[in-house]
């Protein structure tokens, strides 16, 4: 233990010595957090919108209207045919544009039914179909409104090139009741937080020693592996925890996320976590001769494993050659863990299977890392 306590000494003194280390200890969360949460994000908001109002009547400008006051659309300027709405789509000057045709009054107070166009630019597929499903939902809300309004049948209905229907649905939002899409990006924003504190600072740590030509002084010292693995260890995983503790904080101060679950389950799988991202990033370490070496497979890694994680696109989602790529991830299973005790409030048995297939992560890349290490200092 009084080898392991100077070792630590050193590594600490070190880590704040070194100029480059403390922004990415201190700066690099509180950016994440604040920048990433906002911008990592599938809602969409002020869609730009063209509208043709061929009616000109109290119903088409009630509709306008609307639309107008969405927080999801952006109305612009009124074109007077569709040549002009289509040559602003094609120029993306605007995402959609929407035909109110002649009669459109007329044909909803006689025919209980009348029918709305939407044309809308889908190279960006997924915020065309949230675009389609957001003035789908606006003209059922307008539908109600006329029907409480003006006496309309209940059942008439606004269509968009689609029959009508007179379902009802309600619906009930567990575990993120009003879809805010902070709730489910920013637990995964502190796994990434972690991860990249663990991975960069461990494979930079014995590089470094080489760099300054302090590896050999250490190889010819009494330190045993284990005590020189621990000694390089311990001071990052320390401050991956600290980190994950203020992230805590910051997402619960900044933006309300919920915590539902216990923190020990959090703290306690991330300590796991964390002893497996080290020891991937000590393997690394052993493998490179300078930083940037170290910092380019880092990140080669890393982008592998976030784009893979789930934390952006669901991993059911993915073809069935890449969810069977994600169970060889450990980001995948720290997000999982994370969102369901902080959002589910899930208890110890509902994620045992992941703590499992952590630790076997965990004493897998380390000891490659002992016996990579082993063999270098031979």
């Amino acid at each position: 233990m009084r080898k392991i306590r100077f070792i630590l000494e050193k590594e600490f003194r070190q880590i704040f010595r070194n100029r480059g280390m403390l922004p990415i200890i201190f700066v690099m969360p509180i950016v994440q957090l604040l920048i990433l949460a906002n911008a990592a994000t599938f809602d969409i908001k002020n869609i730009k919108i063209i509208i043709l109002d061929q009616d000109h009547s109290t119903f088409s400008k009630r509709l306008v209207s609307n639309v107008n006051a969405s927080p999801y659309f952006a109305l612009q300027e009124p074109s007077d045919n569709t040549e002009q709405a289509e040559a602003a789509l094609k120029e993306e000057k605007s995402d959609m544009y929407v035909v109110i045709p002649p009669d459109f009054e007329k044909d909803l107070i006689k025919e209980q039914n009348a029918d709305v166009q939407m044309i809308i630019n889908a190279i960006d597929g997924s915020k065309a179909g949230l675009a389609s499903a957001y003035f789908a939902n606006l003209l059922a809300n307008f539908n109600v409104e006329m029907a409480s309004s003006y006496g309309l049948k209940s059942n008439a209905m606004l269509t968009s090139n689609s029959n009508s229907k007179s379902i009802a649905v309600t619906n009930s939002n567990w575990y993120n009741q009003f879809l805010n899409y902070k709730f489910y990006m920013v637990p995964g924003i502190l796994v990434l937080l972690v991860t990249m504190i663990g991975a960069f600072l461990s494979s930079m740590n014995i590089v470094r020693e080489k760099e300054i030509g302090t590896i050999e002084q250490l190889n010819v010292t009494p330190i045993k592996n284990y005590e020189f693995i621990i000694g390089k260890l311990l001071p990052f995983w320390l401050i991956g925890l600290f980190e994950l503790g203020l992230g805590l904080t910051l997402a619960k101060i900044f933006y309300s996320i919920p915590i539902e679950g216990s923190l020990v389950i959090i703290f306690g799988f991330a300590g796991i976590y964390l002893l497996a991202v080290l020891g991937m990033g000590l393997l690394i370490s052993t493998i490179t001769e300078t930083q940037q070496q170290s910092m380019f497979i880092s990140w080669f890694f890393l982008v592998i494993f976030i784009l893979l994680s789930g934390l952006f696109t669901a991993i059911e989602n993915m073809p069935e050659w890449a969810q069977r790529i994600t169970l060889f991830n450990p980001v995948r299973y720290f997000i999982e863990v994370t969102r369901m005790v902080m959002l589910k409030g899930a208890g110890f048995s509902a994620v045992k299977s992941q703590f499992v297939v952590m630790l076997t992560f965990a004493f897998c890349l380390n000891l490659l890392a002992i016996l990579r290490y082993r063999k270098t200092a031979s």
